[in-house]
């Protein structure tokens, strides 16, 4: 409007009262000089204003009570909204997804929602990427709150929501345990820890070497990642190691770099000689049937966000039938009626697909996984993320955490040097627990989509 003053369009600007032009006397005195440059007044409806010394006073009066009233209001609505933060009430912006907000403006868990939330947490720790995570949602239906699909910056606000760890924050309050938490403080910081990982170093994805263990190998010392780096000898010959990121920045971290040949062959091995033998096998599958047995709940979200396109279609309908009826309306029918058909499909691809993966059919994978030719980058980044949680890597020994449960482990030994500087013997078996309690995060790994990890069908 500003604009389009200077080129003449109009004498004056009108407004109920002068409060309703500008909220502060700065941007009012400001865009009414360049009004007035423009030959255009500002007329209140309201308050009778004259043209003399009088009115400039009085103007000035009415414009300096306007901001008064507006910088008391803030104040007043932050305080109300501190008072309900301190009750962990609810105070307005968009719900996150997995969580509805009850009659008494408190947080609870949306039982639809909310355990796919706690997968793409899980999913996103063992190392699976965003944009599968993104795709994992959508196909069960989660929406946006407003009804869109999810997008991948989407997914990263939520990984960064400490609402999901049962925090409540607004300003500078803050209560633990003030929203009924979705996901453990262990896997939340997990995430964080990913993110951060992420964030700093895409070396495995940069560098011209692949680092198949890059996002799964942990310094024993500081806790940070260790990352791919590679120097040239005095002969000329590039060598390839894993190097803790602190030590790399000068953090005070002291651990010694690990050649990448010796710990990918120790890592490879180990999950060969682990997940692939007939017994556990035939442990994965069958707990893996056990977890597709749990109940399915994107057929009531599909369900919930199709009565809500059904009811927005009866509106319209209604409009329509009262005699609104113009191209937005017609356009918007055509939407919802494209949407509602869509959930329909979806609803019946779900209430059809009871089971995803037979016994069978995992057990097939398995044993065509043992079988993957391990010279491949992309075979290793498959067995990695599919098996791997993490990796604790000593000055002595590397820790092998698998995706069965945070009790399935194993170690190995590196005997004879292990640095970028040492020589390389062989490697010395150590003791190792394996107990079978579950495959929760490797359940995930598979239902994705087996082509997606493996194309093997």
């Amino acid at each position: 409007m500003i604009k389009d003053s200077g080129k003449g369009l109009f004498d004056a600007i009108i407004v109920w009262k002068l409060d309703r032009f500008a909220r502060n006397r700065y941007d009012s005195a400001h865009y009414k000089a360049q009004l007035r440059k423009n030959g255009v007044k500002v007329v209140s409806a309201t308050e009778v204003i004259s043209e003399g010394a009088e009115g400039i006073i009085l103007e000035s009066v009415l414009e300096g009570f306007a901001e008064y009233y507006s910088d008391e209001l803030s104040e007043k609505v932050i305080r109300g909204m501190k008072e309900n933060a301190y009750k962990c009430k609810y105070n307005g912006s968009f719900v996150p997804i997995g969580y509805v907000i009850d009659d008494d403006k408190h947080y609870q868990i949306d039982s639809l929602t909310a355990p796919y939330v706690k997968d793409a947490f899980e999913m996103y720790a063992n190392g699976m990427m965003i944009k599968d995570i993104v795709e994992y949602l959508n196909s069960k239906g989660i929406r946006s709150q407003h009804g869109k699909p999810i997008i991948k910056t989407k997914v990263t606000a939520m990984f960064n929501n400490s609402k999901y760890r049962g925090q409540y924050k607004y300003r500078d309050v803050v209560i633990e345990d003030g929203v009924p938490r979705i996901v453990s403080d262990e896997l939340f910081h997990k995430v964080q820890q990913r993110l951060e990982k992420n964030k700093q170093s895409r070396s495995r994805f940069k560098a011209k070497e692949e680092y198949s263990l890059s996002t799964k190998l942990v310094c024993s010392h500081c806790g940070a990642f260790m990352v791919g780096e590679s120097g040239t000898g005095k002969s000329g010959t590039i060598y390839n190691y894993y190097k803790c990121s602190n030590v790399k920045k000068h953090k005070g971290c002291h651990k010694s770099s690990i050649r990448k040949s010796v710990a990918e062959k120790l890592v490879f091995e180990k999950v060969m000689t682990e997940m692939f033998t007939d017994d556990m096998i035939e442990d994965i599958a069958e707990s893996l049937l056990k977890l597709q047995q749990r109940e399915n709940t994107a057929v009531p979200l599909l369900q919930r966000q199709l009565a809500d396109i059904e009811k927005g279609i009866e509106n319209m309908l209604n409009a329509m039938q009262a005699g609104i009826l113009t191209k937005s309306t017609k356009k918007r029918l055509d939407e919802l009626e494209a949407q509602k058909g869509k959930l329909e499909l979806d609803i019946m691809r779900e209430q059809i697909q009871t089971e995803i993966l037979t016994k069978d059919q995992i057990i097939f994978w398995l044993r065509k996984s043992k079988e993957l030719d391990l010279t491949n980058d992309d075979n290793k980044r498959i067995l990695i993320d599919t098996f791997i949680s993490s990796i604790n890597a000593y000055d002595d020994k590397l820790v092998v955490c698998f995706n069965t449960r945070e009790k399935t482990s194993a170690s190995v030994l590196l005997t004879g040097g292990c640095s970028d500087s040492g020589g390389v013997g062989a490697p010395v078996q150590t003791s190792q627990t394996t107990e079978n309690t579950g495959f929760a995060e490797f359940y995930f790994c598979l239902k994705i989509g087996l082509s997606a990890v493996c194309p093997l069908f």
